[in-house]
């Protein structure tokens, strides 16, 4: 055995000693081996923040870097193996010094003051739908919160998702902190958004037993994938009806909420100038109940909730009214 052989195996056994007197210690840590080829603990945080830290030693250990694998069930491939290369550059600075325990610490730690690497992923995927100029995300670590700017034309939405500790078994909440959109859709954004995060955690009222187990699923994608696409479809809709852009090109513009060019939305989604669908609405046929042009889906809105009956008659009262109109005119004439 060459005396570098036997300084190595020195060190390595010297290391040992000290993770098996200081790792268990550590708060959220459980030492799994401390051998002479590796060092291996896992850290939980939480059910869904956990992960295996291995720092496997090299020949001539210490003066090269231990070198580091992290694995998990929860957390993403592509967060783990940005962290592992940089648990590398951690190690290369400890060369010649006892490593494992300082990269056990580390990762902990930038697990703790990391807490929205558990939705990592779902942060990678979001990014890729802001594809307009103006279009931002910003990462608030020590509040665990996401901002989220998405713009259309002159329209836009800015807003705050936190994320809570208990992700994804509890869902994200969501604050719209600046918009131009009419308000009544600021209102639906906000109420659909949670609805949306809401069925992600909680099983459904009704559960059929066909269906498999409800297991909760992450729910930050989800939401802001709703409220991207409105974001970035409804300033470029057309009213179904006539055609036109239903959104004023100006969201300074209050023809949106006022007068009979206002916008109104009906339960498919879609959006209608209130004069277009209200005379659609009025007239027949009425026995099947009206159909959207747009998606051919029944149209339900509070306003025109009146039953089939009821508008046939009517109807056909108005235009016995406009016939009579009509035969005083040619009697006059």
């Amino acid at each position: 055995m060459t005396s570098g052989t036997s300084h190595t195996n020195e060190a390595i056994r010297a290391e040992l000693e000290l993770v098996k007197q200081e790792a268990p210690a550590i708060e959220n840590v459980r030492l799994i081996a401390a051998v002479p080829s590796l060092v291996r603990a896992e850290i939980m945080k939480t059910k869904y923040k956990q992960l295996t830290v291995s720092c496997m030693f090299q020949p001539s250990y210490p003066n090269v870097p231990v070198v580091t694998e992290l694995r998990s069930k929860t957390l993403a491939d592509t967060f783990l193996d940005r962290l592992s290369k940089v648990c590398d550059a951690e190690a290369k600075k400890l060369t010649g010094r006892p490593q494992t325990v300082h990269i056990i610490k580390f990762v902990k730690t930038f697990i703790e003051e990391n807490p929205l690497c558990v939705c990592s992923e779902e942060i990678s995927l979001l990014k890729k739908l802001l594809t307009g100029d103006h279009d931002e995300i910003k990462l608030k670590q020590k509040t665990s919160q996401i901002a989220v700017k998405v713009h259309q034309e002159l329209y836009f939405i800015h807003l705050t998702l936190s994320v809570p500790e208990t992700y994804p078994l509890t869902q994200v909440s969501l604050q719209i902190d600046e918009h131009n959109f009419p308000e009544f859709l600021r209102v639906n954004f906000q109420a659909q958004a949670a609805e949306i995060a809401r069925q992600c955690v909680h099983p459904p009222l009704k559960h059929n037993p066909k269906d498999p187990p409800f297991k909760p699923k992450s729910s930050v994608l989800p939401l802001c994938q709703y409220i991207i696409n409105c974001v970035k479809t409804y300033p470029l809709e057309k009213c179904p009806l006539c055609l036109e852009k239903v959104l004023p090109a100006d969201p300074k513009n209050e023809c949106a909420t006022k007068g009979k060019q206002k916008t109104v939305k009906v339960y498919c989604g879609h959006l209608f100038h209130y004069i277009c669908l209200n005379g659609y609405m009025k007239t027949p046929p009425f026995s099947e109940g009206k159909k959207c042009p747009a998606c051919s889906k029944q149209i339900f809105h509070e306003k025109w909730k009146i039953a089939a009956e009821v508008m046939e008659n009517r109807w056909a009262h108005k235009q016995a009214k406009q016939r009579e109109l009509e035969e005083v005119v040619d009697f006059l004439d």
